[in-house]
């Protein structure tokens, strides 16, 4: 078996860079859609959902920062231009969104798409014996789980 430097299969490392390049693009969308949201926001829900956007566009923005370091410990190179993101990218775009239901409907429907990539990481990482990208899919599925039950009782 050919092993890294830090002592995981060469080959499944490859597919794991691959995968977390996939959510990092998803990620890059997330981000940006949050920081439209943040921006364009209006109405009654205006002062608390101005504020819980910069939270979840913060935390995005050190999830983008962490995937990026971790895809360049496993000895790949992090993608970089909003050209690739968009190519594989399946969270949705939202674009001038400035209804408080319709924005955090968008945040719910992104991470649902962030939180399947995630476990399809989370099985690709248990698989090469990866613990440290495990750990990480496994910190953010439990973070964005509770996020997206607090989104949706807001919507009810």
């Amino acid at each position: 078996m050919n092993k890294s430097i830090i002592g995981l299969d060469k080959e499944k490392t490859e597919k794991l860079v691959k995968s977390l390049n996939m959510l990092l693009a998803n990620y890059q969308v997330y981000y940006q859609n949050v920081r439209g949201l943040h921006w364009n926001i209006k109405g009654k829900n205006f002062f608390d959902l101005h504020v819980k956007f910069e939270e979840n566009y913060t935390d995005s923005q050190e999830k983008v920062d962490m995937i990026a370091e971790r895809i360049l410990t496993l000895g790949g190179a992090p993608t970089h231009t909003f050209d690739e993101y968009i190519k594989v990218s399946s969270v949705p775009v939202g674009k001038n969104i400035s209804n408080d239901t319709q924005a955090v409907e968008l945040i719910v429907n992104s991470l649902a798409e962030l939180l399947k990539i995630e476990r399809l990481i989370l099985d690709e990482s248990d698989n090469a014996d990866d613990e440290g990208t495990n750990s990480m899919m496994s910190d953010f599925i439990t973070e964005q789980e509770k996020t997206v039950w607090m989104m949706k009782a807001w919507l009810s």
